[in-house]
């Protein structure tokens, strides 16, 4: 869909599959940062008309219209539970993403300089609804996610739900790093356990930056193999 920033003019191509059908969304103009409304309930609309019509005797009568299936809850989430003054930022497409979920300020703050640090544009959520939300409308590189994020375990945690059932394509391309006491430093064996790239101890804080680099260069590597090798065994 092309939309025309109504404030400086620049015209954004959003990709249809990012914009949630049947509601109001409202994103940030990446130039002016004015906020633009898209409205896909028109269309929905204007596709309900024409699914309806009208006999000659003035009677009206519906076509058939397949239900969906019922969706999970997760799948579930609804952009309305944005509130009222928020809207979704569009970042440049070559921008490196990263979530940043930790409940504290001092913890988030270095996670967030350490990523910074390797020109990562960090985005921080203050729920779980809302983390949901922002990783269904944007393409991460990493997820980071500390133990007691709203209130949740990390053996519980939506996050972790959701990442582990989103296509294998996708989420081969996110590095999820996971913080916790009960975990000791690039312990790969938890780490495969929790479905994780890294876990982290709280006290290796300081040294996020170096694992991080050095495990988003593995994933890298191990992805060019798989993906080399996948494509040799295609050729035979």
């Amino acid at each position: 869909m092309e939309v025309t920033c109504e404030h400086c003019k620049t015209k954004l191509n959003v990709p249809d599959e990012k914009i949630p059908k049947d509601q109001l969304v409202r994103i940030n103009c990446p130039k002016c940062k004015n906020k633009i409304s898209i409205d896909s309930r028109t269309a929905a609309n204007e596709e309900a008309s024409e699914n309806t019509d009208f006999s000659e005797t003035g009677k009206l009568h519906l076509k058939f219209i397949e239900k969906q299936p019922d969706k999970t809850e997760n799948e579930g989430y609804s952009y309305e539970d944005y509130s009222d003054d928020e809207s979704l930022d569009i970042f440049d497409e070559d921008a490196k993403l990263a979530m940043v979920m930790s409940e504290n300020t001092d913890d988030s703050d270095k996670i967030k300089a350490a990523l910074e640090e390797l020109g990562y544009k960090c985005i921080e959520s203050s729920n779980t609804r809302d983390a949901l939300g922002k990783m269904r409308f944007h393409n991460f590189d990493i997820v980071f996610l500390t133990e007691g994020f709203d209130g949740q375990e990390l053996g519980n945690s939506p996050i972790l739900n959701y990442l582990n059932h989103i296509s294998m394509s996708s989420r081969r391309s996110i590095f999820l790093a996971l913080m916790g006491a009960q975990f000791k430093t690039l312990d790969e064996m938890m780490a495969y356990a929790m479905s994780a790239n890294a876990v982290i101890n709280p006290k290796d804080i300081d040294k996020i930056s170096n694992i991080i680099k050095k495990g988003v260069a593995d994933l890298n590597k191990f992805y060019k193999v798989f993906m080399d090798t996948m494509a040799e065994m295609s050729k035979a």
